[in-house]
């Protein structure tokens, strides 16, 4: 047999697993499995084998071999949580920030989220699908393999719809894996008021998003200023009328009651937690909803980071996502989320690389196909650039370590071939 790809002198081989897990917490987080000098064959888009390189018989052939001497092997990063689509940047915004502005007063004045949705507005379902893939692309050409993917800068049914079904031909036209969240519940349009707009979310846009299958998910801004914990619990509750499965923006900007209503609601994530205190670690604990940071939208507003040290020593799991939005995070760098991580929220290379793999996973339903190197899971993978060990990826912070990327079991162009 002839196999598709086979990839030698692997100098570690990151995330061995011999089965899927659930998801990894506690102690258990500074555990990650490196083979070293191995080999791993692709067969049919899957993870076919792999093992020592003194016990690859000399029988084998693939149709493409790659050399890996002095670089290790990742699986793809899973980025559970991003707003990928968008109209436009926000660079203005930017500037007020550094200018002293704080995220509530850009937002009073017509900025932050309905400054997204007004320009997002605009645009046709085509001309935001342009310039949405080439961040889709860029994700890819740094270690992502899988992603999920918000609506929440639309405001209207036509717009939601719009950006989940822009995020959907996102899957269907690069080769990522992908998750889609519906996120109406993000800000309140400036026409409406707030239980006018609740109502349009519950009794209008989720029935429409649900009859066109656009999303996997539901979230809510839960937040002050945004939507209150009750708010939120009425919302998420209608969602799951549907079939739709709550993640929450929880503990952002404040101690919101965002994580009670998450765990309340058997939300899968709660998402941000810059805020959080031993009362929402307690309750986590007597939940099966993943605490999940957002390294680059702490770093970004100067917020405090997530007590992910806190969170890890109480035994729980920990999940890191990019939160890629132009307001906030304008930047899917997985690596350099892993660098936030490890430098500002003093947790391990190691516990980084668990948080951005396998308890990713776990959040978006790919616990079975994806974030390990296991045999039979599809191969999503990344080659790094030659590096002396797995801390070199947080330590060379800002820097792109991929060298090369398989997904679904095909390479894929270098960037500079696109």
């Amino acid at each position: 047999m002839v196999y598709d790809i086979l990839i030698t002198h692997i100098k570690g081989l990151v995330q061995v697993r011999n089965q899927s897990l659930h998801k990894v917490a506690g102690k258990e987080m500074a555990n990650l499995p490196i083979l070293e000098d191995a080999f791993l064959i692709i067969s049919q888009g899957l993870i076919h084998s792999f093992g020592l390189m003194k016990e690859l018989p000399s029988s084998v052939n693939a149709h493409t071999t790659i050399d890996a001497t002095g670089r290790f092997v990742f699986p793809s990063f899973v980025d559970s949580h991003t707003h990928l689509v968008y109209a436009a940047p926000r660079e203005e915004e930017f500037v007020m920030k550094i200018k002293g502005a704080t995220y509530e007063e850009i937002a009073a004045r017509g900025g932050g989220i309905l400054n997204s949705a007004k320009k997002l507005q605009t645009l046709s379902e085509e001309e935001l699908l342009d310039v949405s893939l080439p961040r889709a692309w860029e994700i890819i050409h740094m270690g992502t393999g899988a992603v999920e993917i918000k609506s929440g800068y639309g405001l209207t049914t036509k717009d939601e719809l719009k950006m989940l079904r822009v995020a959907r031909r996102i899957g269907i036209e690069t080769p990522l894996t992908l998750k889609t969240t519906f996120l109406g519940a993000h800000a309140v349009p400036k026409n409406k008021s707030k239980d006018q707009y609740i109502s349009e979310v519950i009794h209008e846009m989720i029935p429409a998003v649900a009859e066109e299958k656009l999303a996997d998910y539901i979230d809510v801004f839960c937040e002050t200023g945004f939507f209150t914990p009750a708010e939120t619990e009425l919302i998420v509750e209608a969602g799951k009328e549907f079939g739709l499965i709550p993640r929450i923006h929880a503990n952002q900007l404040s101690r919101s009651g965002g994580v009670q209503v998450g765990v309340k609601t058997g939300a899968i994530s709660v998402d941000h937690l810059e805020n959080l205190g031993d009362e929402e670690i307690d309750i986590l604990k007597e939940s099966e909803t993943m605490p999940t940071s957002l390294p680059g939208a702490a770093f970004f507003l100067n917020l405090p980071f997530t007590p992910a040290r806190k969170i890890i020593d109480a035994g729980l799991p920990l999940a890191i996502a990019s939160d890629y939005n132009p307001g906030s995070a304008p930047s899917g760098n997985m690596p350099l989320m892993l660098s936030l991580a490890c430098i500002k929220m003093r947790i391990t290379p190691e516990e980084a690389i668990n948080a951005a793999t396998i308890n990713t996973c776990y959040t978006l339903g790919l616990s079975q196909t994806h974030g390990s190197v296991t045999e039979g899971k599809v191969a999503n993978l990344f080659i790094t650039n030659p590096i002396s060990s797995v801390a070199s990826i947080p330590y060379s912070f800002g820097i792109n370590p991929v060298s090369r990327v398989i997904l679904n079991g095909k390479l894929i162009p270098t960037k500079s071939a696109w």
